[in-house]
């Protein structure tokens, strides 16, 4: 296992500290990316589409986009609790899963099963981190 250390500076990508030496390359340790290396500008940036779940008292918004710093941005909300890496079919299953916690729209109470769901997705870490490294994914394919 590579020992994590400092980047020169923070990674392009996600903005993370820390690196890792990966046969023989320095990697961005939280999201995987080559440090040095920048997305092809005349490329399209990769659709990442995420379900989140957003708190604001005792209760939790599931939604999903395809752009979150955006859409989180125009949400009133206390805490990003979680992503889930999916669209509108894992949303809408979210939903259908949790009905009995419904207080209307895309908001549920904050039960204990909810957050039991919530906290396995915290289990994979960091919702930025993820969606940083799930967007290192898409661009390096």
């Amino acid at each position: 296992m590579p020992t994590p250390g400092p980047l020169p500076s923070p990674c392009g990508l996600c903005g993370h500290p820390t690196g890792v030496r990966i046969d023989g390359a320095l990697h961005c340790a939280a999201c995987g990316w080559r440090y040095g290396d920048a997305p092809d500008p005349d490329l399209p940036f990769p659709r990442i589409d995420v379900v989140y779940y957003l708190r604001f008292d005792e209760r939790v918004k599931i939604g999903t986009s395809r752009r979150p710093r955006q859409r989180l941005a125009s949400i009133r909300h206390h805490e990003l609790l979680a992503f889930e890496q999916g669209g509108r079919a894992l949303e809408q299953q979210r939903h259908r899963e949790f009905a009995a916690e419904r207080e209307g729209g895309e908001w549920f109470t904050l039960t204990p099963r909810v957050r039991a769901h919530i906290a396995g997705l915290r289990d994979a870490g960091e919702p930025w981190l993820l969606y940083a490294r799930w967007l290192s994914t898409a661009l390096r394919a």
